[in-house]
């Protein structure tokens, strides 16, 4: 699953990967989230300011994490380290 946040007046990069990240990761790893990793544009003034992969063990585990009452406090996190709209990408590799 690929999170990114586009727009937005802040984003604290720091937080997203000391905090959000390992929060993610405890949530979702029972339900097959294997990895976590943050990715920054290098230009400034991109319109996306963070791209978030999340690595899951198959489709059914990233089914499961969502839906999942955990999925609760991952979101509730988002405002902590950012403004920006979050879009989920799911997709999958052979």
């Amino acid at each position: 699953m690929i999170a990114t946040c586009s727009g937005g007046s802040f984003f604290d990069r720091d937080y997203y990967v000391d905090v959000h990240l390992p929060l993610a990761l405890e949530c979702w790893q029972k339900y097959g989230l294997e990895s976590a990793l943050a990715f920054f544009p290098r230009d400034a003034n991109a319109p996306d300011v963070s791209i978030g992969i999340y690595k899951f063990r198959d489709e059914a585990a990233i089914h499961a994490a969502l839906a999942s009452s955990e999925t609760q406090a991952v979101m509730a996190d988002v405002p902590h380290f950012t403004d920006a709209s979050v879009s989920r990408i799911i997709g999958f590799s052979a």
